[in-house]
């Protein structure tokens, strides 16, 4: 996830003070990686130096001073290149599972067992997205949906592979 880009989109809606953004974006985006708030804050001074956003007012009370971003004419346009640009799907091909494998057959260790510990691995993490789909909104719903979705492929991978392995063995060991 771009977070410069995220900031950006959320300084559409108006002004904000970098607590606000962190916490917005939190609420949003951040369930399982809450923002350091040294990170929007770093993030926030790359994001003027490159003239993407603007301090738009400093307030000072009983503590530090606060300063208020706002978006640019050119972060708005920069924010709207990046939603219009599809995200290259991530094909996988150095699996580090399929490297554990291929270990597995090459040193005589039983890659059967492996991918039956992968298996159930994935099968106690698909249960905790399943249990937190249901009581979660629609937003968290959503982004377990995706995860699931990656997991059931590689539940199918596991399946073939094992229906694979002595064939595979055969030619690893060539």
């Amino acid at each position: 996830m771009s977070i410069g880009h995220t900031l950006l989109g959320l300084l559409e809606s108006g002004p904000r003070h970098g607590y606000d953004l962190k916490r917005t974006f939190d609420e949003k985006f951040g369930h399982d990686r809450p923002l350091h708030y040294g990170q929007v804050y770093s993030t926030m001074s790359r994001l003027l130096k490159n003239g993407l956003v603007e301090v738009d007012g400093i307030e000072s009370g009983g503590g530090p001073e606060r300063k208020r971003y706002a978006i640019t004419e050119a972060g708005i346009t920069d924010v709207g290149t990046w939603l219009a640009q599809p995200e290259k799907p991530e094909p996988y091909l150095q699996s580090t599972l399929y490297t554990k494998v291929v270990l597995a057959l090459l040193t005589g260790r039983s890659a059967e067992a492996l991918l039956d510990a992968q298996r159930a691995e994935h099968l106690r993490l698909m249960r905790i997205l399943t249990d937190r789909k249901r009581k979660g909104d629609l937003a968290d719903q959503l982004i377990c949906d995706h995860a699931l979705f990656h997991l059931e492929a590689d539940l199918r991978w596991l399946e073939l592979t094992a229906a694979r392995l002595d064939r595979l063995a055969a030619e690893v060991r060539a």
